[in-house]
């Protein structure tokens, strides 16, 4: 039953509803003032069935016009006027009805055929334009809310295409700093370049895995970030010291693939690389309130024009924005003399 409910096209649904609620109407009322008969029952199947008849004909004028694709205000206007147009039309039709086949109520039976015409073509016009009104709101709204939905699916596809962009940015920005790191010790250290490729194969096969993901949990982040840095720590040995403080309750966090990596690769490049010094890199991570916090810590000095350089720290804030909107935020800021830090927060999914 459900099933072949649903087959019918949702305007003869409506149509059925409409006018079955007002022959229920109708019923109800003379059943209360005791006026059911046989005139009664005869006039009330003739004005449904000129009701479904010509509310069907103007809908088909109202598509043949195109009227919903105008503007608003001449749609209202062309409703009342169409109401009126027919409702002139299909009183008349009544009325003749009535004076042929006898079919008056008695408190008609003293009015003219003009008198009875009249008033039926203004209750026409009242049921038409009740009829027309419903038929724009519903239109109206079904409209609004299509629209709302392209419009949602339209912002997803350039989300999602914004995020395929900065993604295809990322990794090549990511290997031609690795591969120039590599080719700094090809001559000076045979042995550790081998070992940075190796270090460099293994952060691309897990780069591969995510690449498809639009979050990965920090834990397979943690993963590639610690193939990097193995891979510095041969560029810089003693120069570079590694902390971790991380949260075990965050580490099924879902955050962007390479996000961490690429604030840490920032803080290499312009932190540890920049001294001669030996430098250090703290990387935590830590749940507050409804919220994960990263923080990147490295010793250096922060540069003025550092947040807007190369596309590591850009891509950040940009991916941070599609993804989470306004409850995520990104900062870098000199905490003291000798140590730069970045932090991300993210909400709690």
């Amino acid at each position: 039953m459900i099933n072949l409910i649903q087959k019918i096209p949702k305007y003869w649904l409506f149509q059925a509803l409409g006018w079955g609620l007002f022959l229920a109407v109708n019923v109800f009322f003379a059943i209360s003032y005791r006026v059911v008969d046989q005139v009664f029952v005869i006039r009330l199947f003739v004005t449904i069935s000129l009701g479904v008849l010509f509310t069907h004909l103007m809908r088909m004028v109202i598509k043949r016009l195109k009227l919903l694709q105008q503007h608003i205000n001449r749609q209202l206007f062309s409703f009342l006027m169409l109401s009126v147009g027919f409702s002139l039309t299909v009183g008349l039709m009544e009325t003749l009805f009535v004076e042929l086949f006898d079919m008056g109520f008695k408190q008609e039976r003293d009015f003219s055929f003009f008198q009875d015409y009249i008033s039926n073509a203004f209750r026409w016009t009242i049921f038409l334009f009740i009829w027309n009104c419903l038929y724009f709101i519903y239109h109206f709204i079904d409209e609004s809310t299509r629209n709302q939905l392209d419009k949602l699916k339209l912002e997803a596809l350039v989300k999602s295409l914004e995020l395929k962009t900065i993604k295809s940015h990322i990794n090549p920005h990511f290997i031609f700093n690795a591969l120039n790191s590599i080719r700094a010790l090809i001559d000076e250290n045979p042995l550790h370049a081998r070992q940075a490729v190796t270090a460099l194969s293994n952060i691309l096969r897990s780069s591969m895995v995510s690449e498809s993901q639009e979050t990965i949990s920090l834990e397979k982040e943690l993963s590639i970030v610690k193939d990097y840095l193995a891979l510095e720590l041969i560029r810089f040995e003693d120069r570079l010291a590694i902390n971790y403080d991380i949260s075990s309750e965050v580490l099924n966090f879902q955050l962007p693939p390479m996000m961490l990596q690429t604030l840490v690769e920032n803080a290499i490049k312009h932190g540890i690389a920049k001294s001669l010094k030996p430098g250090e890199i703290t990387i935590r991570a830590l749940k507050t309130d409804n919220h994960v916090k990263l923080h990147v810590l490295n010793t250096g000095m922060l540069n003025v024009d550092q947040n807007h350089e190369g596309f590591g720290i850009p891509s950040t804030a940009s991916r941070l924005k599609l993804i989470f909107g306004e409850d995520a935020s990104f900062s870098i800021q000199q905490i003291d003399e000798f140590y730069v830090q970045a932090t991300v927060t993210f909400p709690m999914t």
